[in-house]
């Protein structure tokens, strides 16, 4: 039996599809031992505010671990993404990856035109 929703995609998980905690889980996966805030918010041109309340929201979703130090006598803020956001993020990018196909699929679909404006289904009329 076929999918009765072939585009549905259900892992297109919304945590992560948000574009700036996309931004940051595509930053992290790259660095596995961590990026310090600094670097993430240059990296994903975000503000303090607006990458603290991202990161709270991956971080509560258990996608990365934000640890709080020191080094030489400066408070330093490192993120990494865990081992359960890699996987998330990986399953998420193939998700992303079929959807990607099938776009592409159906607009190069043979017989596939569009319509002028103004153009309507047979037996339809416009307001």
């Amino acid at each position: 039996m076929s999918d009765p929703a072939p585009f549905a995609y259900e892992g297109l998980d919304r945590v992560i599809h948000e574009r700036a905690r996309l931004g940051v889980l595509t930053s992290l996966a790259g660095h596995p031992r961590g990026l310090t805030f600094a670097d993430l918010k240059r990296l994903c041109a975000l503000t303090d505010g607006n990458l603290s309340r991202h990161l709270a929201v991956l971080q509560e979703a258990g996608l990365v671990v934000v640890i709080k130090g020191f080094e030489r006598n400066r408070p330093q803020t490192l993120c990494r993404i865990t081992p359960e956001g890699r996987e998330r993020f990986l399953g998420y990018l193939d998700v992303l990856s079929q959807v990607v196909r099938d776009a592409a699929a159906a607009a190069r679909a043979q017989g596939a035109e569009i319509p002028a404006d103004g153009d309507v289904l047979p037996g339809w009329a416009t307001a």
